[in-house]
């Protein structure tokens, strides 16, 4: 029998991760079968979709509670048919809250199971360290400084690179990109990347449309071009914007977000693996993360938040490399003067494209590989068949 495989992403960045990694595991198992919750790049390397990836993708503490009853019914129906169906592994592929309570369940029914990208433990809830361990054989850890906290709490895990860093060149070609898109090659470029997730770009939509206006009006003949997953977030911001940022004209895109950061010379963006996307890039950014009123107001008050930073690019590098805003602090006004500002300082740029090249060197390692080859490691001492 076929080895089989099932993978479960819940996010657009997990669609991207997931797919590169079945790619690679099809390398090392020429014959496996995939299947489970998938996105289109998932489908299309191969992995039949028992659910969409669309079927989960909701947000915040508070934001989940209202999907929490239907979530719970897929989780338990995915249990199930995982469980008929026997795989050789369960990976799930980021999307931590479903995931490892998922992968609890199937690693007591006996299955052997991995979490692909590590959660933010370190970062605050250390304690969830325990039950990270109880619920998964691995953990692929996608920086470098995350396996030696797990090493120090017991959990097996491992740093494998991320495929984004392989996958984008060293010395993106703006003028390729601009040469693709109609833009002129000595305009001044704006993307605004707002967010993959609905609740995401409801909460950020407004501050977004109003920084790009006012960034507009500063820099006369300012191009801004918004890069969106799906046709309803592209119809939601295009609305704000209409209301928000009628003279800045921004041009909506359909899919494309690595050709608009190619393509830019400042990005606005929302927290997430797209700011390192950005970083990768090599272009400057301002970052910016709005949650629910009341998830905001618990992490807060309950001091859950154990580091400074929370964009990639600055939690890899240690410090600030590029302004965060978070909650009513991402106002149109204060993201429009932070990406002012890296406008009118050139060598700021400079010397923060050094900093990100140095990111992307480390993170280049051919992450999806070093990935599948954990995972086929992980099958043989289980004594799977190879």
């Amino acid at each position: 029998m076929p080895l089989r495989i099932a993978l479960v992403a819940g996010e657009t960045s997990g669609d991207t991760l997931g797919a590169a990694l079945i790619e690679a595991l099809r390398r090392e198992f020429p014959h496996a079968e995939f299947a489970g919750v998938a996105g289109p790049k998932m489908k299309a390397a191969g992995c039949v979709a028992w659910h969409d990836i669309e079927e989960l993708a909701v947000m915040g503490l508070t934001e989940v509670l209202k999907h929490l009853p239907r979530l719970m019914r897929l989780r338990r129906d995915l249990r199930q048919r995982i469980l008929d169906w026997r795989p050789d592994v369960f990976i799930g592929v980021d999307y931590k809250e479903f995931n490892l309570g998922l992968a609890k369940q199937l690693k007591r029914a006996g299955l052997a199971t991995v979490q692909y990208v590590s959660p933010q433990v370190w970062a605050w809830r250390q304690g969830r360290v325990k039950t990270i361990g109880a619920s998964v054989d691995l953990v692929l850890c996608l920086f470098p400084f995350e396996p030696d906290f797990y090493r120090e709490h017991g959990v097996r895990a491992a740093f494998v690179g991320h495929p984004l860093a392989d996958q984008i060149p060293m010395n993106p070609d703006r003028a390729a990109a601009r040469a693709e898109l109609g833009i002129d090659p000595a305009a001044r470029v704006l993307a605004v990347l707002p967010g993959s997730r609905r609740g995401e770009v409801e909460k950020l939509a407004d501050g977004f449309a109003g920084a790009a206006e006012l960034l507009s009006s500063r820099f006369k003949g300012l191009v801004t071009v918004a890069p969106m997953v799906t046709p309803a977030l592209r119809d939601l911001f295009a609305a704000r914007c209409a209301v928000h940022a009628r003279a800045a004209q921004v041009r909506m895109l359909d899919g494309q977000a690595r050709r608009a950061l190619a393509a830019a010379d400042v990005v606005l963006v929302a927290s997430g693996t797209a700011t390192l996307e950005t970083a990768l890039f090599k272009r400057p950014m301002v970052v910016a993360y709005r949650l629910g009123a009341i998830t905001a107001f618990l992490l807060r008050t309950l001091g859950l938040v154990k580091i400074k930073h929370f964009s990639q690019p600055n939690l890899l590098a240690g410090k600030e490399l590029v302004p965060e805003f978070f909650q009513e602090a991402a106002s149109p006004e204060n993201l429009a003067n932070a990406l002012a500002r890296w406008l009118d300082e050139p060598a700021e740029v400079s010397r923060v494209q050094h900093e990100f090249e140095a990111i992307h060197e480390r993170l280049r390692c051919d992450g999806a590989d070093r990935a599948a080859a954990e995972v086929a490691t992980l099958i043989a001492t289980r004594g799977a068949p190879p």
